[in-house]
């Protein structure tokens, strides 16, 4: 059993641990004064469906054999496709945005995406950075460009929360769902103009259509209630496979459910737009305890998250002293004199 009050827990033995429980605010952002009652989120093999097709997007034992969302009638493009809009994007992301640069965080962050990859559906390599910025979100572009905000980082009290929030995102990329949702919009566009399916399962017309594509607006990133619900789905099942405890999702979810709550537009509009509905958490909840067999022990999280977390907060605190020292007003330089006094050249510096 997990308590969503507090996570301090390092691994939970048996899906069934006991924790402690903590004052937290309330809705309007004061404290409580009492401790909050208790949450069980159900546990992996609760209720274990022993009907699971073999395969299937249900047996997360054949997780990275699967087909999910790939090429074909519901999903025109390509892995190059994917690739290269994915480069387009995180270019320009990274042109307009500051990224964390520190071995030691940049390193260890990478490591839990690498090895969620490595656990999920996903078939391209991922390429993971994290964006120095106080917003909590994180973004997987087509292709396996993925960004990670530090303000995430810092919103999450345990490694698994992060890893929660990290194999969702994959799961967007390894389900092709900004692919899938481009052929949406193709099929809206070209209304009912015939496509005549010919030898081998290609398309006429659809190889045309593709090469036109040359960007996809960021707006498709901002998934259906679909997928953004398939994404908890599978994410679910990589943090499963890569060892974490999953009710780390449910907990993160939770938790910025909660924040958003208490403070409006403190939560990127990504995650904003999806918010953590009691359907969504019960939906994540019934798959824990319905397709995940029991394990003896989870990761729950680690000194070293702890450690990383502090250092980020350092550099952060570090940047933000910085920019208070860099925000001078303008300063006069003398040139001259005159009659009338001195003449100054508002700013220029000494």
């Amino acid at each position: 059993m997990r308590v969503l009050t507090l996570a301090v827990v390092v691994v939970a033995v048996g899906g069934a641990i006991a924790v402690g429980q903590s004052t937290v605010p309330s809705a309007d952002g004061t404290k409580t004064g009492e401790t909050e009652k208790a949450v069980r989120i159900a546990s992996p093999g609760e209720h274990l469906d022993a009907q699971i097709k073999k395969g299937s997007e249900q047996d997360v034992e054949a997780v990275g054999t699967r087909k999910i969302g790939g090429r074909g009638v519901k999903n025109w493009y390509s892995t190059n496709w994917e690739l290269g809009v994915g480069q387009q994007y995180s270019m320009a992301v990274e042109k307009t945005s500051h990224l964390v640069t520190d071995p030691v965080v940049v390193e260890y962050v990478n490591r839990i995406g690498q090895n969620l990859v490595r656990n999920s559906d996903a078939k391209v390599p991922f390429t993971i950075k994290i964006l120095d910025t106080d917003e909590i979100n994180a973004m997987a572009l087509p292709g396996g460009y993925f960004y990670v905000d530090s303000g995430l980082i810092l919103a999450c009290d345990t490694e698994d929360e992060l890893a929660g929030v990290m194999a969702h995102e994959i799961a967007h990329v390894a389900a092709h769902h900004a692919a899938r949702e481009m052929t949406k919009q193709g099929y809206m566009q070209i209304g009912s103009i015939p496509m005549v399916m010919v030898a081998a399962g290609s398309w006429v017309g659809y190889g045309v259509y593709e090469a036109a594509q040359v960007a996809m607006p960021l707006s498709f990133l901002e998934f259906s209630r679909e997928y953004e619900t398939e994404a908890d789905y599978l994410g679910i099942q990589y943090m499963y496979r890569a060892g974490y405890d999953p009710q780390g999702m449910v907990t993160i979810f939770e938790k910025l459910s909660a924040l958003e709550k208490r403070k409006p537009g403190a939560v990127s509009k990504a995650f904003s737009d999806h918010p953590a509905t009691p359907e969504r958490i019960t939906a994540v909840e019934h798959e824990i305890a319905t397709i995940l067999p029991a394990r003896p022990e989870y990761l729950v999280t680690t000194s070293e998250f702890n450690d990383v977390k502090a250092r980020l907060e350092r550099i952060q605190n570090k940047r933000g002293v910085e920019e208070k020292k860099g925000t001078k007003g303008p300063v006069l330089r003398r040139v001259g004199q005159s009659n009338n006094g001195v003449v100054a050249v508002p700013g220029s510096t000494n």
